[in-house]
């Protein structure tokens, strides 16, 4: 089992050097990755099931953030959770992905997208919120095209992006997967047919989840893809005992992610601390 660590700042604060301080810990103590959620706009009353957000909320840039947290370790993998891809231009975040791998010497290995469940952040930056899906899944493809392509050009002519022979340099250092996060079905599908992984979300039961996963895993299927090749990661908690963590790997589980529960930065390097020593974490 791998494991990774996300960092809301949302709730444990935009401090640098508190961000520094837990992931350079957390590289220390061997997890595997170092995950950053995305919002790009909130909005009084935004709220995604029983979940209502403070408008106030503060969420840092995920790529902007993970180029820092770069800067300041050695190892550790980063990872989006999720970034919200219709409402970037492709074209562009295709350049900021490669450039945080280059810059990172290859570590921006778990890029998550998802499409969002605030019709009101669609507004903000002027997507339509109903096509959301439609935008993603062509955005998967147009970047996986920049990145393959070489100096002779590459050409796109898709329902919300076009382009005629354009390059885009540097290419990531080697080939860049994208996971796909969401609780939907259709996040579920999107896995299947174009994620090297899937990262279901947390507000499902456990039938659901496993019906989510044997659904990723059938899509595949019918998409002539080798759904063993797609890596299952799921939610974790800070707490969870070796029971329970073999317990996800039968049930297939490759990584799972967890957070601190506190706002204080001490105790979240003794979270981190008493986490790595129950699960022989240390490199």
């Amino acid at each position: 089992m791998r494991f990774g660590l996300v960092h809301h700042t949302a709730f444990t604060g935009t401090d640098p050097t508190n961000l520094t301080a837990i992931a350079r810990h957390a590289d220390e103590l061997g997890f595997e990755s170092f995950f950053v959620p995305e919002h790009v706009a909130l909005y009084a009353g935004a709220k995604v099931g029983a979940i209502e957000f403070a408008s106030d909320l503060a969420i840092m840039d995920p790529l902007e953030t993970l180029a820092f947290v770069a800067a300041s370790t050695t190892s550790i993998l980063l990872g989006t959770s999720v970034l919200l891809l219709p409402y970037h231009h492709p074209v562009m975040l295709a350049k900021r992905l490669a450039t945080v791998d280059v810059l990172s010497g290859g570590r921006m290995r778990l890029c998550a997208i998802g499409v969002s469940s605030l019709p009101g952040e669609a507004a903000a930056v002027g997507i339509d919120y109903t096509t959301r899906g439609r935008r993603a899944d062509e955005a998967i493809d147009v970047m996986r095209a920049l990145w393959a392509g070489d100096a002779s050009g590459t050409s796109f002519d898709g329902e919300f992006y076009s382009f005629d022979r354009i390059t885009s340099f540097p290419k990531p250092l080697a080939e860049l997967p994208i996971h796909v996060g969401g609780s939907s079905r259709a996040a579920a599908r999107r896995a299947g047919r174009r994620g090297n992984g899937y990262f279901p979300g947390g507000r499902m039961t456990p039938e659901e989840r496993r019906a989510q996963i044997e659904l990723m895993r059938s899509t595949a299927e019918d998409a002539g893809r080798d759904p063993d090749a797609l890596e299952l990661t799921r939610w974790g908690s800070i707490d969870m005992g070796p029971e329970d963590v073999e317990a996800r790997a039968e049930e297939g589980v490759d990584r799972l992610v967890v957070s601190t529960t506190s706002a204080d930065l001490e105790e979240q390097l003794r979270e981190l601390e008493a986490f790595a020593t129950a699960h022989g974490l240390r490199r």
